[in-house]
């Protein structure tokens, strides 16, 4: 018997970050759709797996890789031509490539720091909507542009003050985006995760995040990349075709609580990095080790 059409049959999508954590989930998802999908993402090494994973869902000749710099516009262009070049169409963009950015006080963060964690987490996005935008709009057939945002974006307090700033931005942005680009039948959403259980987050060890991330939030199990992707298919789909300049939030019940969020999220008294001051950058899943030093106390 012949396999229902996906809801995805036909489309192309290129999802940035696709090679690891919630992106790889979304690339699998969209995959098993029906969907053609170019990856994009700067960890070469995870890309290959990621295409092996696709050929093992037989689904290797609607895969593409490319190794993207996601800040860098000339990678973003090449990533959107890519799909073009190769499927003949460009249905869906999900940026969703993201890092843990800078760490620590504000008044210790370095200005490169700062700038590094707003390139990846929000000029990517712009680009990503540029880029993307133009393509589906050279079509005219529409499409759906996705940009993974946090629920730390949402509230001071749920992740550090760069990250939480960054986006902030990213949901701003969609907004705007999906004012813009109505008219030509290109919906813009966010997706606002709470803690996932991803590379980017569990870093190895994923038994005590899990049980950490448990004891947050009201949801009894952990999220995953998979309830990330299940998101970004509806919004993807034409299911969504009346959503647009929306934050989805996807969080187990976490920011149901309100002001007790920020509370929540500071580190555990016996967590290591809790135990003095500390500053520095995270590279998240790009294949680059974090910077991290230790702060001399002050008088």
């Amino acid at each position: 018997m012949r396999k229902p059409a996906g809801k995805l049959e036909g489309r192309v999508a290129v999802i940035t970050g696709g090679a690891s954590g919630m992106g790889r989930s979304t690339v699998l998802r969209f995959l098993d759709e029906g969907a053609s999908v170019v990856v994009a993402d700067l960890n070469e090494a995870t890309g290959k797996e990621t295409l092996e994973l696709a050929a093992a869902q037989k689904a290797a000749e609607r895969i593409r890789y490319i190794r993207t710099d996601v800040s860098r516009e000339v990678d973003v262009e090449a990533m959107v031509e890519l799909a073009m070049t190769e499927f003949g169409r460009l249905d869906i963009v999900f940026n969703n490539a993201g890092v843990g950015g800078a760490l620590g006080s504000l008044l210790e963060t370095e200005v490169e720091d700062w700038d590094f964690t707003f390139a990846a987490l929000v000029r990517s996005v712009f680009l990503g909507i540029k880029h993307g935008a133009r393509a589906m709009k050279a079509t005219g057939l529409g499409g759906a542009i996705l940009n993974t945002a946090s629920v730390a974006g949402l509230s001071g307090g749920a992740g550090p003050a760069c990250y939480s700033a960054a986006k902030a931005a990213v949901i701003n942005l969609t907004r705007a985006a999906a004012l813009e680009l109505a008219e030509h039948r290109i919906r813009v959403n966010a997706i606002c995760p709470g803690g996932i259980l991803t590379p980017l987050l569990h870093r190895g060890n994923p038994e005590q995040v899990k049980r950490r991330l448990e004891s947050l939030q009201p949801w009894p199990e952990a999220g995953t990349g998979e309830h990330i992707a299940g998101a970004a298919l509806f919004l993807a789909s034409d299911d969504a075709m009346f959503v647009t300049g929306e934050a989805l939030v996807v969080d187990g019940g976490l920011t149901a609580m309100g002001p007790a969020l920020p509370r929540r999220m500071r580190p555990e008294p016996d967590d290591a990095l809790a135990q003095f001051q500390f500053v520095g950058v995270d590279k998240g899943t790009t294949g680059e080790p974090p910077i991290i030093r230790k702060l001399e106390k002050r008088e």
